[in-house]
């Protein structure tokens, strides 16, 4: 049924239950036969007509609209609200549990706005709980929805992150290409510029390096163009990441600490919390001597992600990089702690996060002298790159993995180790 359909019936059945007749219902404002065409849905009525036929009728304009109840219409949105805020604050599994209660509301089918919106929060909620596969398919569904031009922009972009946070890199480019590789491409937008910021992970880890480096120049110009904190954190963050898998520290960092900056006076607390975390990853691999200041950045920032809406991923990251600066500072462990937190955070559709998880495991616990626990997780890491197709990111694990096999005598597992790492990087 169509809209006006609908309209028209929920009109003739309040009039039916009334007792009114069409003309008495019509009288004197409209013409019966008016009347008539409206409730069989060949003409739809104006809003000034539809508040008139609501007062007559003495029900509420929202019931004709949508079907609902002025009541119900305020319980389905204060039940948004409270699933909204239960995401805010970092309340992950009540926040999906809210927003799927809400989508099971028979009510909330004839509210096309406030069905999207309760979608698209489930499918973030699902997000945060490292549900990703589950996140994936509402938001694939949603994109079958007919969208406004806003909605479609903020679905793709979940939709590119959550394919490339599971590894389906070539399924995130096609979503980010669907909407920026068509020519000639949309005007820049905060949207676009952070839906391009997330297409260009796609590039980055799956070994396109040179297509990755001129599309973050591409995002950093139109960034400065709009001047937005938006578009520039966006843009310099994954610019950053660029710069850092290409060899650019300096840069990276520069670009980092430009995101932070704005991010600190502008941003939302879990993306402020995750750029702490990016500008830590990459100030300890440049000054290691730095390990101090970068251990209490990480501290800082696990305890916002802790409060916010950051995802178990983000979660598992940061405790991942808290066991690396622990090995870096060879408290070993503290290392394990934070590694086995991290392990026991993250989505197992992250393998190559989980990997890496592993890999720092067993420098630990190679660092404690426990050798059989130390092999243990290095086994754990080959079983998780084993299935990730070839990129230069999986190449830097099976590297760092043959070499800590070596370190611990396994030559046969390091050559093996080794000879996966040439073949992830085409040679």
């Amino acid at each position: 049924m169509t809209t006006s359909d609908l309209v028209g019936l929920r009109i003739k059945t309040v009039r039916r239950q009334r007792g009114l007749s069409q003309a008495q219902l019509a009288h004197p404002e409209l013409s019966d036969s008016y009347v008539s065409l409206i409730e069989s849905g060949k003409r739809t009525p104006t809003p000034a007509v539809l508040e008139l036929l609501a007062q007559k009728l003495d029900c509420s304009l929202s019931y004709l609209l949508n079907g609902v109840t002025a009541e119900q219409m305020e319980d389905i949105e204060l039940s948004l609200g409270y699933a909204r805020i239960a995401l805010e604050n970092g309340e992950v599994i009540e926040a999906r549990t809210r927003f799927a209660e809400l989508m099971a509301n028979h009510n909330l089918a004839g509210l096309t706005s406030l069905r999207l919106d309760t979608e698209y929060g489930l499918a973030l909620a699902l997000e945060a709980c490292g549900e990703l596969g589950e996140a994936i398919a509402v938001l694939r569904r949603l994109q079958t929805e007919d969208l406004d031009a806003e909605r479609q922009i903020n679905v793709a972009i979940a939709l590119c992150r959550c394919y490339r946070l599971s590894d389906r890199l070539s399924e995130a480019i096609k979503v980010g290409e669907a909407v920026l590789g068509v020519s000639p491409r949309p005007t820049w937008t905060d949207g676009l510029v952070e839906l391009g910021a997330t297409l260009l992970g796609g590039y980055l880890y799956s070994g396109d390096l040179l297509r990755a480096r001129q599309f973050a120049a591409e995002l950093l110009n139109a960034a400065d163009m709009l001047g937005t904190p938006r578009a520039i954190v966006a843009a310099c963050w994954n610019a950053a990441i660029v710069a850092r898998y290409t060899g650019h520290g300096e840069e990276s960092l520069g670009f980092l600490e430009r995101a932070l900056a704005i991010q600190s006076e502008n941003g939302q607390p879990r993306n402020l919390a995750r750029a702490r975390v990016a500008y830590a990853v990459v100030k300890l691999r440049l000054h290691p001597e730095a390990v101090d200041e970068v251990r209490a950045m990480l501290v800082r920032a696990e305890e916002e992600l802790a409060q916010t809406s950051a995802s178990t991923l983000d979660r598992a990251n940061a405790q991942a990089e808290l066991a690396r600066t622990e090995v870096v500072a060879g408290n070993f462990e503290l290392a394990v702690q934070h590694g086995r937190a991290g392990v026991e955070m993250m989505p197992k559709t992250a393998r190559a996060q989980e990997a890496e998880a592993h890999l720092l495991l067993s420098r630990a616990y190679g660092g404690l002298g426990r050798l059989p626990e130390a092999q243990e997780e290095l086994r754990a890491v080959s079983d998780w790159l084993l299935p990730l197709p070839d990129s230069r990111q999986v190449a830097g694990m099976w590297y760092a993995a043959a070499e800590s096999m070596e370190q611990l005598g396994d030559s046969e597992g390091s050559v093996a180790a080794f000879h996966r790492a040439l073949a992830c990087a085409g040679l």
